[in-house]
């Protein structure tokens, strides 16, 4: 028997392409929000992290900038076909949700979301350390010593900012915990 695509064959097949359309949509979307997301909820401030967190973490960080607009490239793929079947407005719409769903995801891979919760401290000034009466001997310091040079900054008042940026020996750092 021959393999021939009949008329009732080419329209079983592209009524089974139909439905798989909707099921990959949704997969595209939780695989594309799931790159952004993970790295979200395995990093946070004020909660230990083990080292494969982190190495998944910095790994989906670093991928995810191309996975999402791969991944959006072929949502509007999909939905560019789907559309031209779809014969119901709502089913016209529930498409673009899918495809606007997808844009937020290939965005935000792009931005770092510590910078919108911990904003760096500006206008820092800096004292010698016998000039340092607000530091309390039993407070915690970041300690940096470069060329000589050694530097203390006091965890307590970092404790918002998480980021103070100076030069220490010459060299320029950005102290963080």
């Amino acid at each position: 028997m021959e393999n021939v695509l009949t008329p009732t064959n080419t329209k079983n097949r592209s009524r089974i392409e139909s439905r798989l359309i909707w099921p990959a949509l949704l997969l595209l979307l939780l695989l594309s929000i799931a790159f952004v997301a993970i790295p979200v909820f395995l990093i946070q401030p004020f909660r230990p992290q083990t080292q494969r967190a982190l190495e998944i973490s910095y790994l989906l960080r670093a991928w995810s900038p191309l996975a999402t607009v791969i991944i959006l490239l072929s949502v509007l793929a999909l939905t560019f076909w789907k559309w031209k079947r779809a014969r119901r407005w709502w089913r016209k719409a529930l498409l673009v949700i899918v495809l606007l769903l997808s844009i937020v995801p290939a965005w935000f891979a792009r931005q770092n979301h510590f910078e919108w919760m911990f904003n760096p401290l500006h206008n820092s000034s800096y004292v010698k350390a016998a000039d340092a009466g607000f530091v309390r001997d039993s407070d915690m310091v970041l300690a940096v010593k470069i060329n000589n040079e050694a530097v203390a900054y006091p965890v307590r008042l970092m404790a918002y900012h998480h980021v103070v940026s100076d030069t220490v020996g010459g060299t320029p750092i950005c102290a963080t915990y």
